[in-house]
This record gives structure tokens, C-alpha cells and sequence, in this order.
């Protein structure tokens, strides 16, 4: 019989797990099958963790698992990734803007010869701000980076076959977006539409430092397109300063301004594709330190134990 895993990373998000918890329930009683849910807990600063472990006292199907440190979303998902044993795995969002309900649509495509399915939605209500960025952030991954596997719309919620969470855990890379990751990998992708909700419990922990993180981590694992730009965008300002010289030495009294502002936008320009290359090296650096990308606290299990 299919066994179908929940992955569901966690960041202060005492206040809706109980609630998240009964419409799995349901859900999983209509669709039918055994099911287990693990819930990663990026090292919350509220009881997220007490709830969790109560939970699991409760249903042996949860198991949670706490991060030592707070290292992200993305991090958590990877970790839940590496610890489900189910035929497939859906990465649900803890604060019920992904409904648990979408989980049928998703095992139909499954069931159909889909490896890969995203849950890509109609709207997205909440700040506009956020939707904008979203919207930005997708098409530079479809049109930029070339990952036309992402939905337009882009996606937050997935379902993945066994032998993709395999494929997966092959992919060592610590700065990388689990999304941008799953569409590289290929596979037979399909994807649904559903409408996200809003968020009414609680405070979303994706600041804009997370989101900039995201970006830059999803660019510079897969397109070395900002390292082409600068050296295009250096040729143009050399042919320009070229140019500005020339006009410099044939008009008295502008050849000072000229050079000041030559001076100026180029040493900006190297200052930027410095940058560019840094945060490849950087990166290139951090992966050969071979640090784990994420250390277990604590887990139910390893308490389940201690208590026998």
C-alpha cells in the first residue's frame, strides 16, 4: 500500500499546527492510504517544538524533528526530504495558506505517471509587495536562468516520487533553492492550479534579507549569466569611455567633468562585478568546508525512546 509523506518546515508556528493537524486528518481519510507527517522545526523561539512532540505522543504517523540552529525554509524542506520514507512526499506549508485539501488533486497527477507536481496558484492574496517580488523572482529564474520547468505563477507547494526525494538527496549543494533544484532535476513534471489563502494566524518569517538570499542562491547555482553581463556591461563602458575621452579632448572646458564621471563609473562597475564574482567564490568556498547544512537538536523519536 502507497505511503505518502507530509513534509511541513516550521518557524513560530505554535498557533496553527493543531489546526493544520485536524484537516490532514480529514483529507487523508478521504483520500485514503497510510500517510506520515514530519514536521521540521527551524529552531522556532515559541513552543512550536511542545506542540509538535504532544502531537506525536498522540499519532505515531507525526514525527518532528527540531534544527540546532535557524538556517531558513529552504534548509528545513531538506531536511525533511532526507528523513521521509514514503512512495511520494508533498512539501506543505505550515501556516494553511497551502490547503491540506489540494493533497487529492496532487495524488491524481501522481497517479497518472507525474514525478514531479507542482501546486501552482491562481491567486495570491496578502501584501502586493510580496506578490511582486514573487513575480519578479519567477520570471528571472524562467527567462534568465532558464528554468522553464517552474510554473510562471511559481509554486510553494510540490509533490515529489520516491525517485526523485532519491535523485535529491544525491544534490549536495548548501546555498541553493530546494524549487529551483527539484525543476533541474527533470523527470515527468505536471502541475495543478489552487488558490493560496491568506495567512490568519501568526507573522510569515520571510524577511527581505531571506528573500535577496534566495535570489542571489537561485542565480549563482545554476547561470553564470551575472558573470557574462559584467563583462559585457565592462566592453560597453570602455567603448563609452573611449568615446567621452574623445569628446573631452575636442570641447574646452568639459574635459575635467568628463573624465571625473568616466572615473567614477568605472571604478562603480568594478566595484559590482567584484561583487558578482565574490558571491561565487564565496559560495564555491562554503561548499568546500563540507559543513553539514543543517544539525538535528532534537527529535520525537529520540525522546519516544528515552521514555521506554
Amino acid at each position: 500500500m502507497m505511503l505518502l509523506s507530509i513534509v511541513t518546515p516550521a518557524f513560530n508556528e505554535e498557533a496553527n499546527l493543531d489546526a493544520l493537524y485536524e484537516r490532514l486528518v480529514k483529507t487523508m481519510v478521504a483520500v485514503g492510504g497510510e500517510w506520515e507527517w514530519v514536521i521540521v522545526d527551524d529552531h522556532s523561539r515559541d513552543n512550536t517544538f511542545a506542540v509538535v512532540q504532544r502531537l506525536a505522543l498522540a499519532d505515531p504517523r507525526l514525527r518532528g524533528i527540531r534544527l540546532a540552529r535557524n538556517s531558513g525554509s529552504h534548509v528545513a524542506i531538506t531536511c525533511g526530504l532526507h528523513h521521509v520514507r514514503g512512495d511520494a512526499a508533498v512539501m506543505m506549508a505550515s501556516d494553511l495558506q497551502d490547503p491540506p485539501e489540494t493533497l487529492e488533486a496532487l495524488l491524481q497527477k501522481w497517479r497518472a505517471g507525474a514525478q514531479v507536481v507542482w501546486a501552482t496558484r491562481r491567486e495570491r492574496p496578502g501584501d502586493p509587495a510580496h506578490a511582486g517580488f514573487a513575480a519578479v523572482y519567477y520570471w528571472i529564474m524562467r527567462h534568465v536562468v532558464g528554468m522553464t520547468e517552474i510554473p510562471e505563477k511559481g509554486a510553494d507547494f510540490f509533490l515529489v516520487d520516491r525517485i526523485v526525494i532519491d535523485a535529491f538527496r544525491r544534490c549536495q549543494e548548501r546555498h541553493v533553492s530546494v524549487f529551483a533544484l527539484i525543476a533541474w532535476l527533470g523527470f515527468k513534471q505536471d502541475y495543478i492550479e489552487y488558490d493560496k489563502q491568506p495567512r490568519t494566524v501568526g507573522r510569515s518569517g520571510w524577511t527581505l534579507a531571506r528573500k535577496i538570499k534566495l535570489v542571489v542562491d537561485s542565480i549563482t547555482a545554476f547561470s553564470d549569466a551575472p558573470i557574462k553581463a559584467c563583462s559585457v556591461l565592462g566592453t560597453t563602458l570602455l567603448v563609452i569611455g573611449a568615446l567621452l575621452l574623445v569628446v573631452g579632448i575636442f570641447t574646452e572646458g568639459a574635459s575635467t567633468l568628463l573624465l571625473v564621471a568616466a572615473m567614477i563609473g568605472l571604478a562603480g562597475v568594478q566595484l559590482l562585478a567584484l561583487g558578482i564574482v565574490g558571491e561565487y567564490v564565496w559560495r564555491a568556498l562554503d561548499e568546500s568546508r563540507r559543513r553539514p547544512p543543517y544539525l538535528i537538536e532534537a527529535s520525537t523519536e529520540h525522546a519516544a525512546l528515552r521514555s521506554l
